[in-house]
């Protein structure tokens, strides 16, 4: 653990044991626009319904307000689920009890839709997360592809603190969050991930990172190893360079929809390497 781990970590410790205040109360489940339709059919062009899955400390209605709408826009059955709530606060809970929260979610999409797979797109833990349920707990056969957008899949070297629109409390410290504590890297849990590889057999991958990802560090540590034909690791700015996105709002770039798009759209196989953006 880091200097500044440990510091945060104790910081939090003092906190909670001095504070009166209540935890937040669980907050209400509000889907992003565009999302959870559940009579929605896929098309003979999009045959795959999408599963949104959000990072840590996200709500869907939140890490998912713009994505949503573009994937609906573009003829996708678009799902989007809250996960791993502690305190109030989505995500935050051990990532393996949180990815049988998602075995679930994907079934009744499965069952609603009529699909046999999903596409699952993920932000952060979000874009982690799906790689245990898929390896440890049988959903790979009910995956097409994972889109990981800003993913932790080998942990980070820095700290992860709430988005700078939320207000730090205890709760939102590492300390409070098995979740944060999971995703270090070496950790455990980012031990026996990675045990059995970075990919496994049937879903494509691909990878959408930042240079200027401050949460997830090093950037790079979010590239999957496989053959082109099941992975595609995407860095923003060697197709857009002035594009400046960070971690939390990477789901909001137009870029990264269109990145998005790209990878959704192949019939077999992870995104296009070659496929080039607009850049705005």
């Amino acid at each position: 653990m880091s200097f500044l781990s440990r510091a945060l970590s104790v910081a939090a410790a003092a906190l909670l044991a001095s504070s009166l205040v209540a935890a937040p109360a669980q907050a209400v489940d509000v889907s992003p626009p565009g999302a959870n339709d559940w009579t929605c059919k896929p098309s003979a062009a999009h045959p795959y319904p999408v599963v949104l899955v959000p990072g840590t400390f996200e709500s869907m209605e939140k890490n998912w307000s713009t994505m949503s709408p573009y994937l609906k826009s573009q003829g996708y059955c678009v799902f989007a689920l809250n996960y791993g709530a502690t305190n109030g606060i989505y995500a935050t809970a051990p990532v393996k009890d949180s990815a049988k929260e998602l075995a679930p979610f994907v079934d009744a999409v499965r069952s609603a839709t009529g699909a046999k797979q999903v596409d699952l797109v993920g932000h952060s833990q979000g874009g982690m997360m799906p790689r245990y349920y898929m390896g440890f707990l049988g959903g790979a056969k009910y995956v097409h592809q994972l889109v990981g957008i800003a993913p932790s899949n080998h942990g980070t070297e820095g700290v992860i603190l709430p988005p700078p629109d939320m207000v730090p409390t205890p709760d939102y410290t590492a300390a409070g969050c098995a979740a944060c504590a999971d995703q270090q890297a070496g950790s455990p849990f980012m031990q026996e991930l990675n045990s059995i590889g970075d990919t496994v057999a049937g879903p494509a991958y691909t990878v959408i990172s930042t240079t200027h990802d401050e949460v997830v560090v090093p950037y790079n540590s979010q590239y999957l190893s496989g053959s082109a034909r099941q992975v595609t690791n995407i860095t923003i700015q060697d197709k857009c360079p002035a594009d400046v996105i960070e971690h939390d709002q990477t789901p909001n770039d137009p870029v990264v929809h269109q990145l998005v798009g790209n990878a959704l759209a192949q019939p077999t196989g992870p995104a296009d390497p070659a496929f080039q953006p607009v850049c705005l």
